[in-house]
C-alpha cells in the first residue's frame, strides 16, 4: 500500500501530477461471424477462443463460434443444449470449457455445462452449487473451476469452487471487501484478481481489487486501491473503476477495458502485477460499448462484441500495447 503522508498544512499537501505518453494499438480483426450481440461468455482451449450466449438485444442466445488467431476465422460449433442465456460466465480447466449460470430473459440460472473441443458436444455437470444468479465472475485454476459473486436478487461476494474429478462444487472462503456484480476477472501465476463492478445497485463502481490464491493458507489478499485515495502520486490520474467491464492478460500484463461508469468508457488500464501500479494505455478505437467479451490467446488480446444503449455489435479488435496509435488499422 502507498505510504502516508503527513500534512503540516494544506499548501504543503498538494500532490504533484505526473504526465505519461500513452501508447498501445487497436487493429480489426475479422468480424465475430454470430449475430450481434453483447453479455456473452467466453473461455480459451489450447489456442482456440470460443465465445457462447449472449443477448441480440431481443432475444437470448445460446449458439457457440470458434476463433481461430492464427489463421483470423470463425467456426460455429454445437450450440449449448441448455437454455439460451446472457449473463453467464465462462471458463476452461483440462482442456475442456464450462458455461453456466446467467438469465434467460425471466429467470436466473444455476445449471453448468462442460463442453469437448475435440468431439464438439457439450455434458450437463452437476448444478452450480450457490444461489442461480447472473453477472458473476468464473475462473479455472490449475485442475478447478470457480464462480462467484454477482447478483440473484441480492449483490454477492461468494466463491465456489468446482472439482472436475468428482463433479462436486464446494464454498470457499468468500473474498473481502464489497459485494459485487458485473465484476471483471483475469488470472495469472495461478491467481485470481477480482476488480471492478457495482454494488447496491449504483451507478458508480467499487474500487478495490483482491488477489485469491488457492494454494494459500491466507486465500484472499487486497491490492492497491483502483481509484485516487492515496497521498502519493502514483494514483493521481486513476480512472479505471467502473463495471461491466472486460480484461485479459498478455506478456506478463493485465489489461482492464471498457464497461460503464454513468457513461459508456472505452479507456484501457494496463496493470503491472509486480509493482501492483496500472497504467492509461490507448483507449479501444470502435465504439465505446458495456458488456463486450474479451480472450487471450497466446500473450494476444482481443475484444469483441458488447453494445451501447441502441446497438448490439459483431466487431472484434487486437490490442497492441507496445505499437503506437494508428488510425483505421
Amino acid at each position: 500500500m502507498g505510504a502516508m503522508v503527513l500534512c503540516i498544512s494544506i499548501s504543503a499537501c498538494t500532490k504533484e501530477t505526473t504526465t505519461t505518453d500513452i501508447t498501445g494499438n487497436w487493429k480489426r480483426r475479422s468480424d465475430f461471424e454470430g449475430i450481434s450481440r453483447s453479455e456473452a461468455a467466453s473461455f480459451v482451449v489450447g489456442d482456440k477462443a470460443y465465445v457462447a450466449t449472449g443477448y441480440d438485444g431481443t432475444s437470448r442466445l445460446n449458439d457457440v463460434w470458434e476463433y481461430d488467431a492464427v489463421q483470423n476465422f470463425w467456426v460455429q460449433k454445437a450450440s449449448l443444449p441448455g437454455t439460451a442465456r446472457s449473463s453467464a460466465v465462462g471458463f476452461a480447466i483440462d482442456g475442456k470449457g464450462y458455461i453456466g449460470t446467467g438469465y434467460d430473459g425471466i429467470n436466473k440460472l444455476k445449471d453448468f455445462w462442460q463442453y469437448d473441443p475435440v468431439g464438439n458436444s457439450w455434458l450437463q455437470k452437476a448444478d452450480f452449487s450457490g444461489s442461480a444468479r447472473y453477472d458473476a465472475i468464473g475462473f479455472g485454476i490449475t485442475t478447478k473451476g470457480y464462480i462467484g459473486t454477482g447478483y440473484d436478487g441480492n449483490y454477492l461476494k461468494d466463491l465456489w469452487q468446482y472439482d472436475p474429478s468428482g463433479n462436486t462444487w464446494t464454498q470457499q472462503v468468500s473474498m473481502g471487501g464489497s459485494k459485487r456484480t458485473a465484476s471483471t476477472v483475469f488470472v495469472y501465476n495461478n491467481k485470481a484478481y477480482i476488480c471492478t463492478g457495482s454494488n447496491n445497485g449504483t451507478t458508480t463502481s467499487v474500487n478495490d481489487l483482491w488477489v485469491y490464491d488457492p494454494s494459500a493458507a491466507t486465500a484472499w489478499t487486497e491490492k492497491r486501491k483502483i481509484s485516487n485515495v492515496s497521498d502519493d502520486d502514483y494514483d493521481d490520474d486513476y480512472a479505471i473503476e467502473r463495471f461491466n467491464a472486460v480484461s485479459f492478460v498478455m506478456n506478463n500484463k493485465a489489461y482492464v477495458c471498457t464497461g460503464e461508469n454513468g457513461s459508456l468508457m472505452a479507456t484501457t488500464w494496463e496493470y503491472d502485477f509486480d509493482t501492483d501500479t496500472w497504467t492509461q494505455k490507448t483507449a479501444y478505437e470502435g465504439v465505446a460499448r458495456t458488456g463486450a467479451a474479451a480472450f487471450s490467446i497466446n500473450n494476444r488480446g482481443y475484444l469483441l462484441t458488447g453494445r451501447t444503449s441502441s446497438a448490439q455489435f459483431d466487431d472484434i479488435m487486437e490490442f497492441f500495447p507496445l505499437e503506437e496509435q494508428t488510425d483505421n488499422d
